[in-house]
């Protein structure tokens, strides 16, 4: 490593980057998997586990005077406005002052708000913590997914960050099952078992946290924000940590980066690149989450509701169902990550989403036509699902790699936000209402509203995706400080 200037915005020259994306596959990255990854599984399972037990909130000895609908609707949405300004907030942050403090900091606020959650004595008091533990929650986002990319070989990237974000839906298999037991009264009292189903996503993420600790900071983010010496260490012992796993020294990395150094990107700055200099990933970027959040809303909010009503299935078994399809949709990019890395992104991500939007209108056709039952419609809904949640992971893989290094976690934060509000506001007032009329043409249009933008978004993937696989973030992206260090040795 190279430097020059020194004092506050050196330029430097480095081989970091590269060195990263050369390592083999080893045991240092599956502890970054495990120490960054599980955190969706709690994500899954606290908002399965909230919409399993609202009835039970709303009943007499619940210990909480509030309403079913004040929990799926009130409450639901104080989670997502939480998820939406925490990830906008903590994103903003993370870009300043590193991922690792950033990804420890919101997953603490997760962890006391969830356990204040389990103590909730009066509505507003679970109506702040709802909201709170979204905060939280939507600042995990921007801090994992630049820490997964900037830390994963170019060579594995696509694959990891789909597992990992796909991970959430482990947490919602595990939710599904545990609010089974836990709202059994003969096991745990109307006023307890709920509590605990919160108790013990607190005491997960505090295990989560102790292993958490061990994850570096980002060392291309120490080497941009003035920290290449603590960049250099960083990397040099992970390397000699591999090559003593492997027991053969590991090949040189050729390419090398120059880049002025800087403590933080302006919003301006950020904005015109985001919106003019990188305008048709941008375009890109919202179709992807727009896409995702409304075929996941055309089929999660009305549910248990079409079990219930047009298959007479048991409000005390829908849990069951809703396992099924949550395996369905951890299996889409577990089986079908790799194939982002190899096959490539432009393929895969158009092929999930217009896959899973046509697989739903096959679904609401047949579900028109009065052909399924509760088993054979959740058998369509985990097909659908098996290809939409590859796609939708891939939609917060897109915006984290496609974007420069300094404008990463706002850039994750900005399109997660816009999504999830989205999903999370108009869709409930959408779908809700479409799917609890009773009536089937309302619900095979709320399908079919789902299934549409999901291939519209697959039509915009087809001619606006990246070709982002297997390339270092850099080649992607030119980072903004390799831009300033450019343009000052042109004018020099």
């Amino acid at each position: 490593m190279t430097t020059a200037q020194a004092g506050t915005g050196r330029t430097v020259t480095t081989t970091i980057p590269a060195r990263l994306d050369r390592l083999p596959w080893s045991r240092w990255h599956w502890s970054i998997v495990i120490g960054l990854g599980t955190v969706w599984i709690l994500d899954g399972m606290e908002v399965t586990i909230v919409g399993n037990v609202a009835g039970r909130l709303s009943e007499p000895g619940s210990g909480l005077p509030v309403t079913s609908g004040q929990v799926t609707g009130i409450a639901a949405a104080l989670y997502v406005i939480g998820a939406c300004t925490g990830a906008l907030f903590w994103g903003r942050l993370t870009d300043i002052y590193g991922r690792k403090k950033l990804f420890l900091i919101t997953l603490a606020v997760y962890l006391g708000a969830t356990a204040m959650t389990a103590l909730a004595f009066d509505t507003w008091w679970f109506f702040l913590f709802r909201f709170l533990t979204g905060f939280g929650i939507g600042g995990e986002y921007a801090a994992i997914n630049s820490a997964i990319d900037e830390l994963i070989p170019a060579k594995y990237r696509g694959r990891v960050d789909l597992l990992i974000n796909g991970s959430y839906w482990l947490g919602a298999v595990a939710g599904a099952l545990l609010s089974i037991v836990a709202l059994d009264t003969s096991v745990f009292p109307a006023d307890v078992g709920w509590r605990l189903t919160f108790a013990l996503g607190a005491v997960l993420a505090l295990v989560i946290l102790l292993v958490r600790r061990h994850v570096p900071e980002s060392p291309r983010w120490l080497l941009i924000h003035g920290r290449d010496e603590e960049a250099e260490r960083l990397v040099s012992s992970i390397e000699e940590r591999i090559e003593a796993e492997k027991g053969e020294p590991l090949p040189r990395a050729e390419t090398e980066m120059t880049i002025r150094q800087r403590r933080r990107t302006t919003f301006t700055e950020i904005a015109r690149t985001v919106f003019a200099a990188y305008r048709r990933r941008s375009a890109l970027g919202f179709a992807l989450f727009i896409g995702q959040a409304f075929l996941y809303n055309a089929i999660t909010f009305g549910y248990g509701a079409i079990l219930i009503r047009f298959f007479d299935v048991p409000s005390g078994h829908t849990g069951y169902y809703f396992a099924v399809i949550a395996v369905g949709n951890f299996l889409g990019p577990l089986l079908l990550g790799k194939l982002f890395d190899t096959v490539g992104r432009r393929i895969m991500i158009s092929g999930t989403y217009l896959l899973s939007g046509v697989l739903l209108f096959g679904t609401a056709w047949l579900f028109d036509r009065g052909s399924l039952s509760a088993v054979t419609m959740t058998a369509c809904w985990c097909v659908v699902l098996f290809f939409a949640s590859a796609g939708a992971s891939s939609a917060y893989l897109t915006v984290s790699e496609i974007f420069p290094m300094e404008t990463r976690a706002m850039s994750i934060a900005f399109f997660y936000a816009v999504g999830t509000a989205a999903g999370g506001i108009s869709g409930p007032l959408i779908f809700a209402e479409l799917t609890n009329t009773g009536v089937v043409g309302d619900t095979v249009f709320a399908f079919q509203i789902g299934a549409g933008l999901m291939c519209a978004a697959g039509v915009v993937a087809a001619l606006l995706a990246v070709n982002a696989e297997r390339r270092s973030l850099e080649d992607i992206a030119t980072p903004l400080s390799v831009t300033e260090a450019q343009r000052e040795t042109a004018e020099t």
